[in-house]
């Protein structure tokens, strides 16, 4: 053919600033892109061949070589696929935008369908002048009697284009890199580049590193494919072994602790989608969890974590997700929102889901030993998503101060005589522990809620199961403590405590102070402190929003101090009229602060007293 030249044809609808570099949002998408390309060229060839339009050596392999000449500044990305003709060049490169792939598909989408296009929006190849100053394209076509095809462009709006020397079928893009891909020379950042985009790609990908230049500690020629032509993911569940699953996770993510469990999804209709979610040993505050989804489009990755097709609590999670259906935009990095992506996720939800249960009714065992490990993506999940509620919520675990786990169910089932409806709790085990022993000396059941996310979930599980209540262990529980048969009588008990309270309101100089005298079963105990459930969220939510301008002081309350009448502590305060005033104070003093360090964190000032008081009263123990 003789020599041409002319201008590149822009498709107005399609924007012609990617030439300028503004289509993609990260340069090292090229490699993604020029691979896919590849990939897709020999795809095309090997359907013609199914289809008897071509014939094809039964034993001929087909690969995807790229190679680096960190000495010439070039990266050549080669396929032996379907090649094009002159004319196939004016039509797909020559007219920007104007996809191969999609006109492949079109003329050939009665005939065949089992392999994925990848490519759909003609616009990837250009993505090589991020990088490149010059790309030549050095073509063959499977066709018979065409010639081979050189094409040239510096990245402007002209190119040229001339008879070519290759001598097989398939394709050579020569990248001659400029200074904003020169980090791309370096073989290892290549290398790493291939496997985050290509490692699951169809075809085998093989790197290396050429010229005589190059440097001697540089990485030799690849003796294996970079890739993995079958992914785990790929393959039915029944041909996977829980080994395989354990290796994929390992290999993918780089995490040597096993995963707890996965699940496999495997879906043909009405959606083509493939993958493997695990669950990773979570963190302990749910704010640090770190999870990774990948997305793959036809075994190529597209991006990690978009929500539009992972529900949001399933980015704790870890896995691949591969959907050759996905509307993507021209970029390949951002999904079209339409009803379809809601399907995959709320697809993929279901099946999460569905999981839970299944172990939750034929493993309970298991799954009650990794609980801990998932109860605050499942709460999360619970609060994102009602339909996810709907279909775990029996699946849904509590542990019980008994180091025992149950089900909301099986827990009122228990209290049903004691405290219908009501769900008592604790959010700091250690802390707590007083109250604790005070509930299992009375032969009560409590759950522990100690995550961030608890909260907010037993709030959600309020407001949806009618008449249900959940009361921390340090509520209003008066009712559950006293002794049946006191021995006083109710005049002589609340001139007692009127005397108590003023005592206490005088020491503590807090007249607000409510202060109730109660005969408790643990004789052992003295003090205790009781905010009402309502108080406590209230002082919760101010703390919280604290610094949206409101005091959270404002709301907070001292609850209510209980004193044990049968401790001698407390009696004596009662009844020994010549109890010396200063050991008497300090005596008061002394057990709010052992009620209040039972309930909550005392303040460094309201510390410093504490223990400097104790020393003193040691101190008059052997004087």
């Amino acid at each position: 053919m003789n020599q041409q030249k002319g201008n590149l044809s822009i498709h107005s609808e399609n924007i012609f600033p990617i030439i300028k570099k503004w289509l993609y949002s990260d340069h090292d998408i090229f490699v993604r892109e020029l691979v896919s390309n590849a990939s897709d060229a020999i795809t095309k060839l090997k359907k013609l061949s199914t289809m008897k339009e071509v014939a094809l050596d039964s034993e001929e392999s087909f690969k995807i070589e790229v190679r680096l000449n960190e000495a010439d500044k070039t990266i050549v990305f080669s396929d032996n696929g379907i090649g094009m003709t002159d004319e196939e060049i004016k039509k797909y490169i020559n007219q920007i935008a104007f996809s191969g792939a999609e006109d492949f598909l079109n003329t050939y989408k009665d005939k065949s369908d089992k392999d994925q296009i990848i490519g759909h929006f003609g616009l990837g190849f250009y993505s090589a002048f991020m990088v490149a100053e010059k790309v030549e394209i050095h073509t063959k076509s499977y066709l018979p009697n065409t010639d081979p095809v050189l094409w040239t462009c510096d990245g402007g709006t002209t190119f040229e284009m001339e008879t070519g020397s290759r001598e097989h079928r398939g394709t050579d893009i020569t990248l001659f890199i400029g200074d904003e891909g020169k980090s791309f020379l370096n073989a290892y950042t290549l290398r790493q580049t291939l496997d985050k985009y290509c490692s699951f790609m169809p075809y085998e990908i093989y790197l290396t590193v050429e010229g005589e230049e190059a440097k001697e500690d540089a990485e030799p020629q690849e003796a294996k494919p970079l890739n993995t032509t079958t992914p785990l993911y790929m393959k039915m569940p029944s041909e996977c072994t829980d080994e395989d699953y354990k290796d994929f996770y390992q290999a993918t993510f780089k995490d040597f602790k096993e995963p707890l469990f996965w699940i496999h999804l495997n879906m043909d209709y009405p959606f083509n989608l493939k993958g493997i979610l695990y669950f990773p040993k979570l963190n302990t505050e749910f704010d640090t969890i770190e999870g990774q989804i990948k997305l793959y489009n036809s075994q190529v990755f597209v991006a990690d974590n978009i929500k539009e097709v992972i529900p949001e609590f399933l980015l704790l999670l870890k896995g691949v997700i591969d959907c050759p259906d996905l509307p993507l935009n021209v970029s390949r990095s951002f999904l079209q929102n339409d009803g379809f992506v809601r399907k995959i996720s709320t697809y993929i939800s279901k099946k999460v889901a569905d999981k839970l249960n299944g172990l939750f009714k034929t493993e309970r065992e298991s799954y009650e030993g990794f609980w801990e490990d998932i109860n605050p993506f499942i709460k999360f999940g619970t609060l994102k998503d009602e339909k996810f509620f709907e279909n775990v919520e029996k699946s849904i675990l509590f542990k019980t101060i008994q180091d025992q786990y149950v089900t909301l169910d099986e827990y009122l089932a228990e209290a049903l005589d004691k405290h219908e409806n009501k769900v008592f709790y604790v959010t700091d085990h250690i802390q707590q522990a007083q109250y604790i022993n005070l509930f299992e000396a009375h032969d009560l059941n409590a759950v522990l809620l100690e995550h961030t996310i608890d909260a907010p979930f037993i709030s959600m599980l309020e407001s949806k199961k009618e008449n249900l209540s959940f009361a921390r262990v340090d509520s209003d529980l008066n009712e559950f403590f006293k002794e049946a048969g006191d021995a006083e009588s109710d005049a002589e008990k609340t001139k007692n405590e009127e005397k108590l309270q003023t005592l206490f309101r005088d020491v503590l100089e807090n007249e607000k102070l409510e202060v109730k005298l109660e005969r408790m079963k643990n004789n052992d105990l003295s003090s205790m402190i009781i905010l009402s459930e309502e108080s406590r969220r209230m002082q919760d939510m101010m703390r919280m929003y604290g610094s949206a301008g409101l005091d959270p002081k404002m709301f907070e309350t001292n609850g209510t101090l209980i004193l044990n009448a049968n401790h001698v502590l407390v009696s004596n305060l009662i009844t020994n009229e010549t109890l010396e005033s200063s050991t008497r104070d300090m005596i008061c003093a002394h057990l709010y602060d052992l009620a209040m360090l039972s309930h909550t964190q005392l303040s460094p000032e309201a510390m410093t007293r504490f223990v400097s008081r104790s020393n003193l009263l040691l101190t008059r123990l052997i004087s």
